[in-house]
Protein backbone atom coordinates (compact mmCIF):
# COMPACT_ATOMS: atom_id res chain seq x y z
CA UNK A 1 0.00 0.00 0.00
CA UNK A 2 1.49 3.37 -1.13
CA UNK A 3 2.12 6.13 1.79
CA UNK A 4 -0.42 8.21 -0.12
CA UNK A 5 -3.16 6.62 1.02
CA UNK A 6 -2.01 6.56 4.60
CA UNK A 7 -0.69 10.04 4.91
CA UNK A 8 -2.78 12.87 5.93
CA UNK A 9 -2.61 15.75 4.17
CA UNK A 10 -3.10 18.28 6.77
CA UNK A 11 -0.01 18.56 7.87
CA UNK A 12 0.50 21.60 10.24
CA UNK A 13 2.88 24.03 9.34
CA UNK A 14 4.80 27.36 10.38
CA UNK A 15 7.53 29.37 9.32
CA UNK A 16 11.13 29.63 10.42
CA UNK A 17 10.85 32.68 12.63
CA UNK A 18 7.61 31.39 14.32
CA UNK A 19 7.94 31.57 18.23
CA UNK A 20 8.04 28.56 19.92
CA UNK A 21 5.09 29.71 22.08
CA UNK A 22 2.94 29.49 19.25
CA UNK A 23 4.34 26.63 18.06
CA UNK A 24 2.98 25.00 21.15
CA UNK A 25 -0.16 26.40 21.26
CA UNK A 26 -0.48 25.36 17.74
CA UNK A 27 -0.06 22.01 18.49
CA UNK A 28 -2.56 22.17 21.32
CA UNK A 29 -5.17 23.86 18.94
CA UNK A 30 -4.34 21.18 16.38
CA UNK A 31 -4.07 18.04 18.74
CA UNK A 32 -0.67 17.13 16.49
CA UNK A 33 2.58 16.50 18.20
CA UNK A 34 4.70 18.20 15.54
CA UNK A 35 5.00 20.89 13.09
CA UNK A 36 6.37 20.78 9.95
CA UNK A 37 8.38 24.00 9.16
CA UNK A 38 8.18 25.30 5.79
CA UNK A 39 10.14 27.62 3.27
CA UNK A 40 6.98 28.87 1.15
CA UNK A 41 6.01 25.26 0.12
CA UNK A 42 9.43 23.21 0.93
CA UNK A 43 9.37 21.51 4.33
CA UNK A 44 12.72 22.44 5.83
CA UNK A 45 13.03 20.81 9.45
CA UNK A 46 10.37 19.76 11.82
CA UNK A 47 9.51 20.45 15.47
CA UNK A 48 8.11 18.29 17.72
CA UNK A 49 6.93 18.53 21.40
CA UNK A 50 9.99 16.51 22.33
CA UNK A 51 12.01 19.47 20.64
CA UNK A 52 10.16 21.94 22.44
CA UNK A 53 10.75 19.75 25.74
CA UNK A 54 14.12 18.93 25.19
CA UNK A 55 15.86 22.20 23.31
CA UNK A 56 13.38 24.66 25.57
CA UNK A 57 12.83 23.78 28.84
CA UNK A 58 15.49 21.05 29.19
CA UNK A 59 18.34 23.75 28.37
CA UNK A 60 16.14 26.28 30.69
CA UNK A 61 16.41 28.98 27.51
CA UNK A 62 13.55 31.84 27.37
CA UNK A 63 11.32 30.08 25.29
CA UNK A 64 10.66 33.98 24.48
CA UNK A 65 13.92 34.01 22.52
CA UNK A 66 13.67 30.89 20.28
CA UNK A 67 11.63 30.47 17.13
CA UNK A 68 10.82 27.56 15.06
CA UNK A 69 14.66 27.98 13.17
CA UNK A 70 16.05 27.49 16.35
CA UNK A 71 14.61 24.55 18.12
CA UNK A 72 13.80 22.33 14.67
CA UNK A 73 15.32 19.44 13.80
CA UNK A 74 17.11 20.61 10.02
CA UNK A 75 18.17 16.83 8.74
CA UNK A 76 14.70 16.15 7.47
CA UNK A 77 13.93 12.60 6.00
CA UNK A 78 10.79 12.99 4.09
CA UNK A 79 9.41 9.90 1.63
CA UNK A 80 7.59 10.56 -1.78
CA UNK A 81 3.80 9.63 -2.16
CA UNK A 82 4.74 6.61 -4.05
CA UNK A 83 6.45 4.87 -0.98
CA UNK A 84 5.73 1.75 0.72
CA UNK A 85 4.69 0.44 4.01
CA UNK A 86 8.29 -0.88 4.45
CA UNK A 87 10.01 1.41 2.49
CA UNK A 88 8.47 3.89 5.42
CA UNK A 89 8.48 1.91 8.68
CA UNK A 90 12.51 1.33 7.71
CA UNK A 91 13.25 4.81 7.36
CA UNK A 92 11.10 5.61 10.51
CA UNK A 93 13.61 2.92 12.22
CA UNK A 94 16.74 3.52 10.44
CA UNK A 95 16.28 7.32 11.81
CA UNK A 96 14.56 7.09 15.04
CA UNK A 97 12.15 8.98 14.09
CA UNK A 98 8.01 8.49 14.62
CA UNK A 99 6.73 11.66 11.96
CA UNK A 100 7.43 11.81 8.15
CA UNK A 101 6.90 14.24 5.71
CA UNK A 102 5.39 13.29 2.78
CA UNK A 103 6.60 15.69 -0.44
CA UNK A 104 6.32 15.43 -4.01
CA UNK A 105 9.15 17.31 -5.60
CA UNK A 106 10.12 20.05 -2.91
CA UNK A 107 6.43 20.68 -2.23
CA UNK A 108 4.77 19.26 1.25
CA UNK A 109 2.16 16.79 0.68
CA UNK A 110 1.33 15.91 3.66
CA UNK A 111 2.53 13.72 6.75
CA UNK A 112 2.53 10.00 8.08
CA UNK A 113 3.26 8.93 12.00
CA UNK A 114 4.19 6.19 13.52
CA UNK A 115 0.66 6.17 15.14
CA UNK A 116 -1.06 6.23 11.81
CA UNK A 117 1.17 3.14 10.84
CA UNK A 118 -0.09 1.39 13.90
CA UNK A 119 -3.32 2.13 13.20
CA UNK A 120 -2.97 0.79 9.75
CA UNK A 121 -1.56 -2.68 11.65
CA UNK A 122 -4.60 -2.76 13.62
CA UNK A 123 -7.03 -2.67 10.76
CA UNK A 124 -4.96 -5.35 9.15
CA UNK A 125 -4.74 -7.50 11.81
CA UNK A 126 -8.81 -7.46 12.57
CA UNK A 127 -9.41 -8.06 8.92
CA UNK A 128 -7.38 -11.17 9.39
CA UNK A 129 -8.93 -12.21 12.58
CA UNK A 130 -12.47 -11.58 10.63
CA UNK A 131 -11.45 -14.34 7.52
CA UNK A 132 -10.12 -16.63 10.29
CA UNK A 133 -13.18 -16.59 12.42
CA UNK A 134 -15.33 -17.08 9.19
CA UNK A 135 -13.26 -19.88 7.94
CA UNK A 136 -13.33 -21.37 11.50
CA UNK A 137 -15.01 -25.01 12.08
CA UNK A 138 -17.89 -24.93 14.84
CA UNK A 139 -16.55 -26.78 17.49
Amino acid sequence: MPVEDLARSDAVTADPNTPVAELAATMDEENVGSVVITDDDTPVGIVTDRDLTVRVLGEEVDPADRTAEDVMTDDLRTAEPGAGFYEVTNLMAEHGIRRLPIREDDALVGIITADDMTELLADEQQQFGEIIRAQRPEY
